[in-house]
């Protein structure tokens, strides 16, 4: 069996069948191909992991043209004597099992969520499962998979994606002191919806290692997501045993790595933080975080930014009255200024000055106060009262109660050659609301009042801007490309240094750690190649 030959012949297929099938089409059905060279390096480290020269029975539940099995064959092809592969869509599986015939792989065209998984019993599962997001699973899909793993034990977020119920159901097809390397997107490890996985990884099974690729290193050409490769072995863990966190190179040559304790993981939020040296990780304190101090909100989703937000030339086109219009900031790349300052009006005095659509009245009402706005919300009703926001809104062009606040932090963005902070605060000195490209910080009562005095608004905004760029991106998260995002109770975690001395009755009363390390351990290794 010529393998160099069937592994150009797979490649060839693969770009056949991709070139077939739109994007879209392929971003439904999570068909994102595994390089080949990819595919080799999580082999070499998964035999490494399987450890001595038994036989191989092999499995990937998502075969797509089989990179892995390629990559397998050409590790180790003589001791693999069973491989069985599932492929949903026929347009990759009929041409792929043609293709391996000759080997003597099981390929089964079917959803691997419906198949007969527990008659398997693989030694070594190697997978990137289809990265489908939650809002592409068919909603009966969804219902059976909760259900199944609620059965589990596991309460399954409806924000999960489809490689997540991939990872909890395979576990029927493995063999007792299996290994299991799963290529998944990264995001898991911070994510809300990431945490039935990150319970699974520490109590069902032994997790060995956790290889996080650099964000800005995209391991596949057309999805932007940040990847990461996932081992364990099926067998019972324990508590104080080590895993292996390495980040950037590549799995045999990464540009750092640490070992933790499963301990030290379970009370990490943020595990993609794991392969820092501890001096960087958050030390244990009772200092004061933003959420002590401020309400951290999303900025308004309106549901039709285009048809809620006028520009100053549409409203006076329009002839709108002023009384159901609120100024709202454009987005952060129109302000070049770190302050925004008003006019007598509350307006921000900026050159892109936008107004937001905001009317409690109903239409019968507001056809007297205002029949030119009225006129303009008939005209537009067709087509925007029909998105999922405005239909759950009475009446269907109100908008969410979010005022104006002094504070605002931008919602995600990129570091940049002139600028490594991805993310950037703003001082608010108008009545504009904002839209949900930004985070409001609201004062809580105590701050609320000190700032009143003067010139202190302006030194808590000195304090927020001096926030070290690390504690930032340490408690967002990253996606392919360099991409960072921050939720509201991820900015609220951040800690707020020197705010003791500029307001000493608002230290934090509370000792409770906000991170601890208890039995942390860092160890340089040498990972074998």
């Amino acid at each position: 069996m010529n393998l160099l030959a069937l592994e150009n012949e797979r490649m060839k297929l693969q770009q056949r069948c991709d070139s077939e099938r739109t994007q879209l089409e392929r971003n439904r059905l999570g068909q994102f191909s595994t390089p080949f060279e990819l595919a080799t390096g999580v082999v070499r480290e998964s035999l490494r992991l399987l450890g001595g020269n038994a036989p191989i029975q092999f499995i990937d539940p998502a075969f797509g043209t089989g990179a892995f099995y390629s990559a397998l064959l050409h590790e180790c092809g003589s001791r693999v004597t069973s491989a069985r592969g599932f492929e949903i869509d026929e347009h990759y599986g009929a041409p792929s099992r043609q293709l391996w015939s000759a080997t003597n792989l099981d390929l089964k065209i079917a959803d691997f969520i419906h198949a007969d998984r527990k008659s398997v019993g693989a030694n070594l599962l190697v997978c990137n499962p289809p990265y489908v997001r939650h809002h592409h699973l068919k909603a009966a899909d969804k219902s059976h998979l909760r259900q199944a793993m609620s059965q589990q034990g596991f309460q399954v977020s409806g924000l999960a994606g489809l490689y997540c119920y991939f990872m909890l159901l395979a576990q029927e097809c493995l063999a007792p002191n299996a290994i299991s390397a799963w290529l998944v997107p990264s995001e898991f490890m911070d994510v809300n919806y990431g945490d039935v996985l990150k319970q699974y990884l520490l109590e069902r099974v032994s997790l060995l290692r956790i290889h996080r690729f650099d964000p800005i290193d995209v391991q596949f050409s057309d999805a932007l997501v940040s990847s990461a490769v996932v081992w364990f072995r099926n067998s019972t863990p324990s508590y104080e045993s080590k895993v292996a966190f390495s980040f950037g190179g590549t799995i045999q040559h990464p540009a750092r790595q640490t070992e933790r304790t499963l301990s030290t993981l379970a009370l990490e939020p943020k595990w993609t933080r794991l392969a820092e040296p501890i001096s960087l990780l958050p030390a244990p304190s009772s200092k004061t975080i933003l959420g002590d101090l401020f309400s951290i909100k999303r900025g308004i989703a309106t549901g039709d930014n285009a048809f809620f937000i006028l520009s100053e030339k549409q409203v006076i086109e329009h002839g709108f009255s002023p009384q159901f219009l609120r100024p709202i900031l454009p987005s952060p790349r129109y302000i070049k200024q770190d302050e925004i300052y008003a006019d007598e009006a509350g307006i921000p005095i900026l050159e892109k000055r936008l107004f937001l659509i905001d009317c409690p009245l109903g239409e019968e009402e507001l056809s007297v106060k205002d029949p030119a706005l009225f006129k303009y919300l008939k005209a537009g009703k067709s087509s925007a009262a029909n998105g999922y926001l405005c239909r759950s809104r009475s009446p269907w062009y109100s908008q969410e109660s979010r005022p104006a606040p002094p504070f605002l932090c931008t919602y995600m963005g990129r570091p940049s050659a002139t600028n490594r902070n991805a993310f950037r605060f703003l001082h608010n000195r108008s009545l504009a609301t904002a839209a949900n490209v930004y985070l409001m910080l609201y004062p809580r009562p105590g701050l609320r009042a000190a700032i009143e005095a003067p010139g202190t608004a302006e030194r808590v905004f000195g304090i927020l801007q001096k926030i070290p760029i690390e504690k930032l991106t340490g408690e967002g998260r990253i996606y392919g490309g360099g991409l960072h995002k921050l939720e509201p109770k991820e900015l609220a975690n951040v800690p707020l240094e020197g705010i003791e001395d500029l307001l000493p009755c608002l230290s934090r009363k509370s000792t409770q750690m906000h991170f601890a390390y208890p039995g942390a351990t860092e160890v340089t290794t040498a990972l074998p190649v």
